[in-house]
Parts: structure tokens; C-alpha cells; sequence
């Protein structure tokens, strides 16, 4: 068990946090959903109510040119973390530097600083590997790391979401502060709370849903799970590998030909375990607003499978039954357009009421989250997970080094 932050004695330390304030925007630059920037106020409470000098830092979006300096700055986020917390949050235009350091100089206890994007600085998403192999990659690198570990006398992981990632902020500084304090923040050790029995001793019968567009993206978790649940169903455009592995007709839905043989493997060696769709709801396009119900491996070849049907809900339902745990990454189909939504929003319904009765249901991550959100279920779900690839990682993996560098408790 990591280290926590009410393990800690904060008052007038410096504290440097590494959040996930990675927040959609609108297109004209205004924060479109805000869930990750509440998801981090219990921990900023806590270190600002014990007396921290607390310093956050954060990246947002995959800035690749000087254009986006504007765009993706996070003084947006400042501003809304103002409201939320009701105090200012000062706001440096730098995360390292000159103008970061005398921001920092500035904090208070009990105050709050925001710093720039971390990635505006190319060296936050240096691969350690290329940095192995490149030794003024990884001069760059630690001289970068350097700066931001000097801001701090405590360091704490509140970003789940991107704990899969060895960036510098989130590897590399810790690394640095090995005689400083390296503790998880309650997000993080929520997160872990919820997802660690699922890689060790879950409640049984695990379910596992799986959707989404594609088998590659989830390849090692689809093995991973496999091994570990009693039952995976898999919906969303990810069936239709697994369907036409089989031998079926899938019309024009998509699959991924170079993954077919690997389905068709993972259904020899786990025949009892994998639920497949059994029928389709099919479209000639997104655009049609009434779709067909059609057999599954019967697609003509004009259509394309959209969302699963009413008889695969049916069989998911079932296999829902008396869950102990369920664990659901992925859509069932194209929620985002009507009438492609049904069956995301029927299950999203399922594992709610799947929890009303005991079980555990994990939501993790991406569209799935969105889809909860949407069908206004999440306050019924155990735990709705702030890390899509994260989450899906941890259940392949068990560990993260950005979590194995802090401290045990």
C-alpha cells in the first residue's frame, strides 16, 4: 500500500502535485467538462486545510506547435479552480524557469499555484527508452525534471489517468526526490482501492464487458481478462473481428483482417468464457436513423453492424445475473448517434442495477464514462474510473513504476 497524503505532515512545505487537469475544450477554448478538475478538489482541500504551500502541475492535450500555446494553456483551468475551491489560484505562465520559481517563491500556506502546461516543454513526453539510447535527450530530460522537482520539498501522484505514461513529471521527478516525501493523492488511492482486487482477488463471478472499435487497443487487457473473469462479453465494432474469426458474414462492418487469426486463437483456448453478439442492429450508414435488426453472420453486404441487438442485450443481461464484480470498457455500439445508443445505455442501466443488488461495477475510462454520464447513471456505479488506457493498463500490468518510485506506507 502507497504512502497517502493524511500520512503526511504538510504545513509550510512546499508541496508539488502532479494532477490530471487534461479537460476537454469547446471549440472556442472553453473547458466543456470539468469532472477532472473536480475529481482532484478532495486532495487540494485537504493540502491547502492542513497548511501546504501547494504548487500543481498538469499537461493538457498533445500540443505540437508554438499555435497551441494559446489554446492549450491552462490558465482556463486556473480560473475554474478558483471558483471551485472559492480562494484564488495564482497562475505562472511557465513550469520551469525563472517565472516559475518566483511564482512559487510566492506561495503561501494554504495557497494554491498553478503552473503552465507541462507539455509545452517537449521534454516532459521524452521516451525513457529514446533518452537511453540518446544521452542529450536525456540531459534534457533530467535538466527539465530537475527544475520542476526544485520546486517542491514533498511530492504526491494524484493523476491516475496518466500513470501508464513515464513522463519526466511523473517518473523522472520522483526519481529525483527519492529523500523527499512521495506519497498518492485520494484519486489515485481510490483508484487503486477499486481496481487493485481486480488484478488480485475479486468478488465472484467477474463479468467483464468489453466494446469500443477496436481489438488492437485492447488486445493485452482482452488476454489479461480473459484469464482472470468468468465471463467477457465483447460488443461495440470490436465483435465483428471476433465474428468474422468465426466464419460469419459481417457485411461492411469494421474489422481489423490482421487481428482475425488472434480472435479466432483466443476462442479456441477460451470457448466458454467469450460472449459474442447474437444479432446486430445494422445501418448503411451513421447517417440513417432507423436501423435494421439483423443476425449475427448474417450482415449483408451492403450493411454495417452500428450497435448489438435486442437479443445479445438479452444474453448480456443473463450473463449479468449474480455478478459479483463487473469491470466495462467500451460502448456496445455508435452512442453518439441516435438510434445507435440503445444498447450502450441499456447495459449502462444493467450494471447499475447490477450494483443496487451487491455487486461491484467498475466503469473505466473514455466513452464509457461519457456514457454513464450520459445516461445520468454514475452516482449508481461503485466507482466510474478517471483513466481509460490507465485503467486498462493496470488490469494487464498489476503495477506502474510512476507508483512503484513513491513510498510505502
Amino acid at each position: 500500500m502507497k504512502r497517502s497524503i493524511n500520512d503526511l505532515v504538510v504545513g509550510g512545505q512546499r508541496v508539488l502535485a502532479r494532477l490530471d487537469l487534461n479537460v476537454p475544450l469547446s471549440d472556442d477554448g472553453r473547458i466543456a467538462n470539468d469532472r477532472r478538475i473536480q475529481a482532484c478538489l478532495p486532495t487540494i482541500s485537504y493540502l491547502t486545510g492542513a497548511g501546504a504551500r501547494l504548487v500543481l502541475m498538469s499537461h493538457l492535450g498533445r500540443p505540437t506547435s508554438s499555435d497551441d500555446r494559446a489554446r492549450l494553456s491552462l490558465q482556463p483551468v486556473a480560473v475554474r479552480l478558483s471558483e471551485l475551491l472559492g480562494q484564488p489560484v495564482a497562475f505562472s505562465g511557465s513550469c520551469v524557469g525563472a517565472e516559475a520559481e518566483a511564482a512559487v517563491a510566492q506561495v503561501g500556506g494554504g495557497e494554491v499555484l498553478l503552473l503552465e502546461n507541462l507539455r509545452f516543454h517537449e521534454e516532459e513526453t521524452i521516451k525513457d527508452k529514446k533518452a537511453a539510447d540518446d544521452q542529450a535527450l536525456r540531459q534534457r530530460k533530467d535538466t527539465f525534471a530537475r527544475g520542476l522537482a526544485a520546486h517542491a520539498d514533498t511530492y504526491v501522484n494524484d493523476a491516475f489517468g496518466t500513470c501508464h505514461r513515464c513522463n519526466a513529471s511523473m517518473l523522472t521527478v520522483p526519481q529525483l526526490m527519492q529523500d523527499r516525501p512521495r506519497a498518492v493523492g485520494f484519486l489515485v488511492q481510490k483508484e487503486l482501492d477499486f481496481l487493485g482486487p481486480l488484478t488480485q482477488e475479486p468478488k465472484r463471478p467477474f463479468v467483464c464487458i468489453l466494446g469500443g472499435a477496436k481489438v488492437s487497443d485492447k488486445l493485452g487487457v482482452t488476454r489479461a481478462l480473459l484469464q482472470k473473469c468468468d465471463r467477457v462479453l465483447i460488443g461495440g465494432a470490436m465483435a465483428y473481428t471476433f465474428l468474422a474469426a468465426g466464419g460469419m458474414k459481417v457485411g461492411r462492418s469494421l474489422v481489423e483482417p490482421d487481428l482475425i487469426d488472434t480472435a479466432k486463437a483466443l476462442m479456441v483456448e477460451y470457448p466458454n468464457r467469450i460472449l459474442l453478439p447474437v444479432d446486430s442492429v445494422c445501418s448503411t450508414g451513421l447517417d440513417v436513423k432507423q436501423g435494421a435488426v439483423v443476425r449475427a453472420g448474417a450482415i449483408p453486404e451492403d450493411l454495417m453492424g452500428l450497435d448489438i441487438g435486442p437479443a445479445s442485450l438479452a444474453a448480456f443481461a443473463e450473463a449479468l445475473e449474480g455478478a459479483g464484480t463487473v469491470f466495462w470498457n467500451g460502448p456496445m455500439g455508435a452512442f453518439e448517434h441516435t438510434p445507435f445508443d440503445r444498447a450502450t445505455n441499456e447495459l449502462a442501466r444493467l450494471v447499475a442495477e447490477a450494483c443496487d443488488g451487491g455487486a461491484i461495477g467498475i466503469v473505466g475510462g473514455g466513452d464509457s464514462v461519457a456514457a454513464v454520464e450520459q445516461a445520468g447513471l454514475g452516482s449508481r456505479m461503485s466507482h466510474v474510473s478517471t483513466g481509460g488506457g490507465a485503467s486498462l493498463e493496470w488490469i494487464e500490468r498489476g503495477s506502474f513504476e510512476t507508483l512503484d518510485v513513491l513510498e510505502d506506507r
